[in-house]
Formats: structure tokens, C-alpha cells, sequence
């Protein structure tokens, strides 16, 4: 007789069962997926060799391991993004559907992290971004968060205060915009741009906005951010009228959550370029364009042009 697989082996392994909740605290710790799936395996390992009987809560232990691998490459992520070429953005992520996430889908990724906040958080201290992101985005408890960071619980409470008064002062005002009103900027952009129209450019600009660029020294881009709706608009109409192409396309995507745009290859899909967007008071207040293919590689080709 074949024997029958213990009980012990039918359960799922809590890895396994929690890999994307993990992988989610891992990138929004590090804004990279590349070094998100780094450290998902060394937490495997760590996994494989820990004594499990004595893991009464393998989540909270695994969320453990993960923050203190990240917290471990915070330090040296800064080193090299200070020598990055250019200005340093976050690896984007991509859906092209933006229907309701489901419960479960929504406790795995936390709360929605954009990619302009993202940017943000790379101003704070690895603590600071840890206690942050852990308290703020999936909803951990001080405890818990302690014991990840070997503080008492009220310092990680005033570590994630004092990040919150950093990303407020930060971030440039959102204006709170809705879905709807976010999207309606989106696509007055993305007509005036294919268009070259710079009065219209201007028309869905803050007068003060900033560009962001990220080529990583692969691809031409800004090295520094662009200020001013005067300057952005004719740098956009200038670059549509440069390099964009019949072969070359723009579309609709979610990125990070929010509404945002990019451009493709019309026979194949493979995205260039991703574009994401702040919107306050139906303009846009800063755009971020990253066009390094090393942050682009992980992105799903466009299957519906």
C-alpha cells in the first residue's frame, strides 16, 4: 500500500501561503523588485532552517525576517542610488484593469502605495521607512514592529510619527483626487501630448510642476526633475515630436494603484515607458517617467493596444 501523506505534510507551507503578502512588505520596503525577490529568498532559507514547532505565528515571524533583510539592505540601496545617473525612481507596477480588489487581494498588498510616495520614502532613515511602511501600509502592530527593529514599541511608535511628518512635508499636496478626477487628467495629458499641443499641455499642468525622469543612464532622460508648466509642456511636445513614432503607441494602465499611461511597441507590445501621475484640482502636479529598461522588464506587454 502506498502510505498516506501525514498531516503535517498536506499543510500548506506558511512561505508559500504568504510569498505575496511578504514580497508586497519587500517592495514597498525597498521600491525594487529585484531586491524585494532577493530578500524573499533569503527568507525562504531562513524558513527551510528555522525550528518550526516553535513558531507559533509564522506570519508575524516571517514579516520579521523580511523587515530585518530589508533593514539590512536599506543602507547600502542608499549608497548606491546616491551614485545612481540621474535621479532615482522607484521599478513601477503595472495592471492594465482596474476593477475592486477583493478582500484577500487588498490584506496580501496593503494599503495602495504610489509610486510619487514611493519616491517620498526614499527621504527617510531605514527605521523611519520600516516603522512607516509596516504601521501605516499593512497595519502591524508597534509590538510586532519592535521586535523587527530590536526597539522598545514606543520608539517604533515615534519612529513612524516622525516619518509621517517627513512624507507630509515631503510630498507635494495630492488635493485628495478621486479615481474619476485623477483619470480625467491622465487622458488630457495623454491627448494633448500625442498631439504636440502645448496650450493644452498647459491647460492640465500645475502651473508648478515638477518632472521626474529615470533612464538610469541606458536611456536619454532628464538628469535632473523638470519645474514649471511653461518648461514641461514644450520638453513633452518636444520629445513627441522627436521620438514618438507610428510604431510607438500610448495607453492606459493602473500604476501603482492609480491611474497613469505608457507607451509601446505596436507589433509587440513591450512597453518603454511608464508614466505616473499627482493630480490636484483636476491638474497634474508631478509626473513620473521611467524609462530604464532594467525597472521595465517585469512589466506584462500591452496584449490589448
Amino acid at each position: 500500500m502506498t502510505a498516506q501523506p501525514s498531516a503535517a505534510d498536506r499543510t500548506p507551507d506558511a512561505f508559500e501561503t504568504n510569498r505575496r503578502y511578504l514580497g508586497s512588505v519587500a517592495y514597498r520596503l525597498l521600491g525594487s523588485f529585484t531586491d524585494a525577490e532577493d530578500v524573499l529568498q533569503d527568507a525562504w532559507l531562513r524558513w527551510q532552517a528555522a525550528d518550526h514547532a516553535t513558531v507559533t505565528d509564522p506570519r508575524a515571524f516571517l514579516t520579521t525576517v523580511v523587515t530585518r533583510l530589508c533593514y539590512d539592505q536599506l543602507g547600502s540601496a542608499r549608497a548606491r542610488r546616491e551614485a545612481y545617473y540621474g535621479e532615482w525612481l522607484p521599478e513601477p507596477s503595472v495592471t492594465y484593469t482596474s476593477g475592486p480588489d477583493s478582500p484577500a487581494e487588498l490584506a496580501e498588498r496593503g494599503e495602495s502605495v504610489s509610486l510619487a510616495l514611493l519616491a517620498v520614502l526614499e527621504q527617510l532613515t531605514p527605521a523611519e521607512r520600516a516603522a512607516f511602511v509596516l504601521h501605516d501600509v499593512f497595519a502591524v502592530g508597534f509590538e510586532d514592529i519592535a521586535a523587527s527593529l530590536d526597539r522598545t514599541p514606543e520608539a517604533t511608535r515615534q519612529l513612524a510619527s516622525r516619518a509621517r511628518r517627513r512624507v507630509r512635508a515631503g510630498a507635494r499636496p495630492s488635493g485628495g483626487a478621486d479615481p474619476a478626477e485623477h483619470r480625467r487628467a491622465v487622458e488630457a495629458f495623454a491627448s494633448a501630448s500625442t498631439r504636440g499641443d502645448i496650450l493644452a499641455l498647459m491647460e492640465v499642468l500645475d502651473p508648478d510642476v515638477v518632472w521626474h525622469s529615470d533612464g538610469g543612464g541606458i536611456v536619454r532622460a532628464g538628469v535632473r526633475p523638470i519645474h514649471g508648466a511653461d518648461r514641461v509642456s514644450r520638453m513633452v511636445a518636444g520629445l513627441v515630436a522627436k521620438w514618438f513614432t507610428p510604431d510607438l503607441a500610448t495607453g492606459h494602465a493602473m500604476v501603482n494603484g492609480e491611474p497613469g499611461l505608457v507607451w509601446y511597441d505596436r507589433a509587440t507590445g513591450a512597453v518603454g515607458g511608464v508614466l505616473a501621475f499627482t493630480v490636484a484640482g483636476g491638474r497634474i502636479t508631478e509626473a513620473y517617467v521611467v524609462v530604464n529598461p532594467e525597472k521595465l522588464g517585469r512589466i506584462t506587454p500591452v496584449t490589448a493596444p
